[in-house]
């Protein structure tokens, strides 16, 4: 028997039947490349077709890099065209195409599409981060605390290798929360994170990534060391990982690309650090702070027209509201939220 075998089937179900929702004769398409884990993409496939669903498996070789900066090595009309007459469609490419030019014409072109962005996807974290999860009670907590970060004029944020940025929330960006509610059309994620844009300009300290980088460094042996003034990096210090995301964003000759786009808040309980940057960034406790493309959507007016984007990792996040404390070093100390997240934790440990 293969590894998770069992498992995987109920996470495929949940993913497919309570998460997406969907239905009878949907055209539910799966994109993947040449890294992606074959087992977790065709047991999806497998549910999809199980509801009587019309599923569609689109296998890529994997570009050389993510968002805008794949497109040179995608089929970028063919792909486009396909994913527009889609109803769903689950991302499971190890280099993403979130933000590529055929993800843009897809869920801008098609009003009725439901993407979900799986990146990555394997068959240990289908098991962790959805199959063994209680999303009813993970969003009863999620929403809890996305109602908090609305309400939050100004926001700081530590960490005990060094972070220590504050800023001011943007009432008018809106404030994902990934609780595992795909059943409506728009832009879905993995459950276990709440992420937004602030008000930019305001962005101001020290942002140290200690878990990792993707792309371009994975998981970090090494801190890396940004100082952040007005919302852009304006300088990147440490060893030699440090040197390697410098001269990476450097590559594209775009100012952009040193530009912080947005934060997220990790809870997802079955997460663990992994260098997948799609369960990194949902590692309980940990915050998350994307640098380079932004959606004019979630960063309106305009968004941040950058040619790629990254993500990276602060562990052991302490996080004050209006100068009331939620988290400190990565444990909820909120007293409304406090027994919650930890039953919530001791759900995802089976005791």
């Amino acid at each position: 028997m293969d590894y998770y075998e069992m498992e995987l089937g109920k996470a495929a179900r949940v993913l497919v039947e309570e998460m997406l929702a969907v239905k009878h004769g949907e055209t539910f398409v799966i994109t993947a490349d040449t890294e992606s884990d074959r087992r977790a993409v065709n047991a999806t496939a497998q549910s999809a077709f199980a509801v009587g669903a019309k599923p569609m498996v689109i296998w890529l070789a994997a570009p050389m890099g993510v968002g805008k900066a794949a497109d040179p090595m995608l089929p970028v009309d063919a792909l486009s065209e396909a994913l527009k007459q889609a109803d769903v469609w689950a991302e499971f490419n190890n280099k993403w195409l979130l933000y590529s030019t055929p993800f843009e014409r897809a869920v801008f072109g098609n009003d009725k599409i439901r993407y979900i962005n799986l990146v990555g996807m394997n068959v240990d974290m289908m098991t962790r981060l959805i199959g063994r999860l209680d999303m009813r009670q993970l969003a009863t907590f999620m929403y809890k605390v996305t109602d908090m970060t609305k309400k939050a004029k100004k926001v700081r944020v530590t960490t005990p290798r060094g972070t220590h940025l504050e800023f001011e929330n943007n009432p008018e960006h809106p404030i994902s929360c990934d609780v595992g509610k795909a059943d409506v059309p728009g832009i879905h994620y993995l459950p276990g994170q709440i992420g937004w844009t602030p008000e930019l300009q305001t962005i101001e300290g020290t942002l140290v990534f200690d878990g990792s980088i993707v792309p371009p460094c994975g998981l970090l042996t090494e801190p890396v060391r940004i100082k952040v003034e007005k919302g852009r990096a304006v300088k990147i210090e440490g060893g030699k990982q440090a040197a390697e995301f410098r001269k990476w964003l450097e590559s594209f000759n775009d100012p952009h690309m040193f530009r912080l786009a947005h934060i997220c808040y990790g809870f997802n309980p079955g997460a663990i650090l992994s260098g997948n940057i799609v369960e990194d960034e949902r590692v309980w406790g940990a915050t998350e702070w994307g640098l380079g493309y932004q959606s004019a959507e979630d960063c309106p007016p305009n968004g941040i027209p950058a040619v790629s984007h990254t993500d990276g990792i602060c562990l052991n996040s302490s996080v004050w509201l209006d100068g009331v404390q939620l988290l400190n070093e990565g444990v909820v100390i909120d007293e409304h939220l406090k027994e919650l997240a930890e039953e919530i934790a001791k759900e995802a440990r089976g005791y």
